[in-house]
């Protein structure tokens, strides 16, 4: 990816007990459509749900009314049937259901939900546990695999078989992106940049419910049209506006809860950007990508007048999800609590506390491996805080602790230094160290 210029502004100056969001709705001119029906499929989709997770604890519960995933779908989906709406609703709160519940999940416990889903859409008339040597599955069909199956069988009745063939690909995209966010999490390790855009771009969720936009219009697109290369630009800087946008939004929670699968503690790290920086960096990433999608909306050639029609509607969508997830992300409880309509007035953030041992660090990852690229751009110093140590230990316990830290690097060195140095002077003067 090129660099981005970071521009300043009057963020930079800001204490580091908060941040400010950079003006994306006011940078974004796509007009606002709510579905008119959007408010009673959005309460029957959250039911469905609701009754359909019995597993759910209180906590989960109350959150998943507080998400208004249902109110996100009739901003996105304006324009479609009311039957095909709910459709929609319901998978987008299953979405987050799965999201919520692979937060924190290890690479074998996300593998077996993704057997569980995609057994479903396979399988769309009954369960059938697949026998994988290594990996079997439940006799009885977990509550993931039965909700996945009831909101199938309602779409295939009217989506084209590309769309259907489409929306099976990505989904399981998304669950091999899932893998590898739970591989990383496993190894403790934090991706560059470039790695981390392939991923994030899958985790997002944005590639399948993209596919929605055919079956909730009624419309299904030939693969070369799919495939051409402004559309497929049209597709991805859609994403990558909701992505990108999203780890913003989301950062505070994040970091809270010690979450490193966000471009901002990325760039925090790989390129010594203090917390506002690294936020307005993403932000002007956002601006561009919608600048780029409405020069790419110019270059739509076209396809024929039938299909032409059939593409300004998908690409309507794409625009419509734009606009509808920019300002649903102050609308929901997720981000911002009961706080969103101040936070999109000002733009101001107060940091929640870490949980946990790292609670004096909030704006920076926990230390862990990164894996950097080749030439990634040397990080800045001076950015790590001593502050809690400084308030919470005794002196002498920081002299003491820089004591056993000399003492444990010195014996690291000769323990490790030594047999080094033995066998470069084995390399070189062969003989004295062998017979």
């Amino acid at each position: 990816m090129s660099a981005t210029n970071v521009t300043s502004s009057p963020a930079a100056t800001s204490s580091p007990g908060h941040f400010i969001l950079p003006d994306l709705v006011g940078h974004c001119s796509f007009p606002l459509v709510y579905h008119p029906d959007g408010d009673a499929v959005a309460a029957e989709s959250v039911r469905w749900l609701d009754e359909g997770c019995p597993e759910l604890s209180p906590k989960a519960r109350a959150a998943l009314y507080g998400l208004q995933a249902g109110e996100l779908t009739a901003y996105c989906y304006p324009y479609c049937s009311t039957a095909r709406l709910r459709v929609v609703s319901d998978f987008m709160n299953y979405l987050f259901h799965l999201d919520n519940i692979s937060d924190g999940m290890m690479r074998k416990s996300t593998e077996e939900l993704a057997d569980v889903v995609m057994n479903a859409l396979w399988f769309p008339d009954h369960y059938e546990p697949t026998r994988c040597p290594g990996k079997p599955q439940p006799a009885a069909e977990p509550s993931a695999g039965k909700m996945a199956r009831d909101y199938w069988v309602r779409c295939i009745r009217d989506a084209g078989p590309g769309p259907q063939a489409r929306f099976k690909e990505t989904l399981e995209l998304f669950f091999e992106a899932v893998h590898q966010q739970a591989r990383d999490r496993d190894a403790g390790v934090i991706p560059d940049l470039e790695s981390y855009i392939n991923v994030r771009r899958d985790t997002s969720g944005c590639k399948p419910v993209f596919d929605l936009i055919e079956y909730a219009m009624g419309i299904d697109l030939p693969e070369d049209v799919v495939t051409h290369p402004v559309i497929m630009a049209l597709n991805q800087g859609a994403n990558d506006l909701v992505t990108w946008s999203n780890d913003i939004f989301s950062y505070n929670v994040e970091q809270a809860r010690g979450d490193t699968h966000n471009m901002i503690p990325i760039l925090m790290n790989l390129r010594g950007l203090d917390l506002q920086s690294a936020v307005d960096f993403v932000g002007d990433l956002c601006k561009q990508t919608i600048d780029a999608f409405i020069d790419n909306q110019r270059k739509i050639p076209s396809f024929g007048p039938e299909l032409d029609r059939a593409v300004g509607m998908y690409v309507q969508g794409l625009q419509d999800w734009i606009s509808g997830s920019l300002h649903w992300s102050f609308m929901t409880e997720r981000y911002f609590g009961k706080g969103g309509a101040a936070v999109k007035k000002h733009r101001v953030v107060r940091l929640l506390p870490r949980k946990g041992a790292d609670a004096s660090i909030p704006t920076r990852a926990t230390a862990i491996s990164i894996a950097e690229p080749p030439h990634a751009p040397p990080r800045a110093a001076g950015h790590g805080s001593q502050s809690g140590v400084q308030k919470e230990g005794s002196l002498g316990l920081l002299v003491f602790l820089r004591t056993l830290a000399s003492y444990v690097h010195g014996v690291a060195w000769f323990t490790l230094g030594t047999p080094i140095i033995l066998y470069l002077l084995g390399r070189n003067y062969r003989g004295i160290f062998t017979h």
